[in-house]
């Protein structure tokens, strides 16, 4: 397992979430919406352009800007 950026994983793949380096609003939007260590993290997609990314996150389809995933820490599944 690896642990990178959640940039780094591709439509069909999984990981699980290490840390939010994000801070201030953004931060508290991504506790809200669920992104809370341990979470189970499934890229669906990427918009034509590359930004922003669909992901599945406690059932609910989410799309993130790549300026945040990067923020995001997680563990390739």
């Amino acid at each position: 397992m690896n642990v990178n950026s959640l940039n780094d994983i591709n439509p069909g793949e999984h990981a699980i979430v290490n840390a939010l380096l994000s801070t201030g609003s953004m931060r508290r939007r991504l506790l809200d919406i669920g992104l809370v260590e341990n979470t189970d993290v499934e890229c669906l997609g990427r918009s034509p352009g590359g930004d922003p990314s669909a992901f599945l996150i406690r059932g609910a389809v989410i799309a993130i800007r790549s300026e945040d995933c990067k923020n995001i820490i997680v563990t390739k599944m």
